[in-house]
């Protein structure tokens, strides 16, 4: 019932799901303009004695609009009015039978009333009053130039047409009203599996922390009652065990912070102070003790927080990709702050931008034996794409892939000046 969609006018019951009621407009129409057109013709010239020429040109304009009344029924009406009034001021110049109807005979009326059905189903309501009063005034003004005297069947023409007018409208916002409350259903179903899912991943999430947490919690009492179960222990062991020890604690201390955000609707960010370009240098400390040498040129320039929790966790990372899948390779961790133009592929990198960059380089070698098996079996593989995204939150680029000689280069520059950041 939606006069037009994307600018291009839609047939009556068009949105309808059944193809017989999209077919039924087309249906009726074509009917009644089949039945109408000879009936109006013999009519006209058999009971009014009206020309034959005349009303042949007045059933063909009374008629065959109809058809164009299932798309565009408001161009139809204008068409099938004038036709009427003027064949009820044709009729004045013929003499009939006082009995027969003036100024609309039987078969105009149908086809009126049909038209002003279709105008309902589609037109708005000013549109509709509109019509109306023109029907009104067309049908009052012909009723003082009446050969035979003007009475209350004279009306049914306004009357009629009133009534379908009415009921096409009433039928269309009642549509309107419908299609709106499914739209709102629609919207609001939309909304509940929103917020289903979001409650399941902090559900899971929940459930997550209660398993790891117990694990990591076992993990930090054994490492620090290790020197004191053990006798004997190498300081350098003892050392380990402490590391470890205090590895775990840092990250369950994190995991539950980012936990606090999920089960607090009301928090607003982190209130423990993130890590930064200064912790760096406890990941390369924490990644040499697996075993592969790590080789670290810090940088202590003053870097916005967004760009230094970014260039941690970039580092971070990198570094358990090497873990994971290099183990006991040789790294090279190198940052470094610079303009584009200074820095190796700082044109392509840069891709234009001004202002200084800091530049976060991570490379490692080929391992130095092939792993007999994956560290880490079922990984999600969102690693350099959770990289990528960090990078592009503040503006800056990333470029990662693998060496010609087997081993695996990371290579981020992060926009420094506020200007830049994005």
């Amino acid at each position: 019932m939606t006069p037009v969609e994307e600018g291009r006018p839609r047939a009556l019951l068009a949105g309808a799901s059944r193809r017989w009621v999209r077919a039924l407009p087309w249906a009726v129409a074509f009917v009644l303009c089949v039945v109408l057109l000879p009936t109006t013709i013999v009519v006209l010239t058999a009971d009014y004695g009206l020309n034959g020429g005349v009303a042949s040109a007045l059933a063909v304009a009374q008629s065959a609009p109809l058809l164009l009344a299932v798309v565009r029924p408001l161009h139809a009406w204008y068409v099938v009015f004038a036709a009427d009034v003027a064949g009820a001021l044709a009729l004045l110049g013929v003499d009939f039978e006082q009995r027969l109807l003036w100024p609309f005979p039987p078969m105009e009326l149908v086809g009126y009333v049909a038209l002003c059905l279709a105008l309902g189903l589609r037109e708005r309501r000013r549109t509709l009053v509109l019509v109306w009063l023109a029907t009104a005034g067309a049908n009052v003004g012909l009723g003082f130039a009446a050969p035979h005297g003007s009475g209350a069947k004279e009306l049914l023409f306004t009357i009629l047409g009133g009534v379908a007018l009415l009921l096409g409208g009433v039928l269309r916002e009642r549509y309107e009203v419908q299609r709106r409350l499914v739209e709102q259903e629609t919207i609001s179903e939309a909304e509940r599996g929103r917020r289903t899912l979001l409650e399941e991943r902090a559900r899971i999430a929940r459930e997550l922390h209660d398993v790891v947490a117990h694990h990591m919690s076992v993990i930090t009492v054994q490492a620090d009652t290790a020197e004191y179960r053990l006798a004997a222990l190498p300081p350098d062991v003892r050392e380990e065990f402490t590391s470890i020890a205090a590895t775990a604690r840092e990250s369950l201390g994190e995991m539950r912070r980012l936990l606090g955000v999920l089960r607090n609707e009301e928090a607003h960010g982190e209130l423990a102070p993130q890590p930064g370009l200064a912790q760096i240098g406890q990941l390369v400390e924490a990644t040499a003790r697996t075993g592969g040498p790590v080789d670290f040129t810090p940088c202590d320039a003053e870097v916005p927080e967004a760009v230094g929790l970014s260039a941690y966790r970039i580092v971070q990372e990198a570094l358990a990709n090497v873990v994971r899948h290099a183990p006991g390779a040789a790294t090279h961790v190198s940052l470094s702050v610079s303009r584009p133009a200074d820095g190796q592929g700082g044109e392509q990198l840069a891709a234009g931008r001004g202002g200084e960059r800091l530049t976060v380089l991570v490379v490692n070698d080929p391992p130095p034996e092939p792993p007999a098996g994956p560290l880490e079996v079922g990984g999600t593989g969102h690693g350099l794409v959770g990289m990528r995204e960090r990078v592009r939150l503040v503006g800056g680029t990333l470029d990662a892939g693998p060496l010609p000689d087997g081993g695996f280069r990371v290579a981020a520059q992060l926009p420094l000046t506020e200007e830049d950041l994005t």
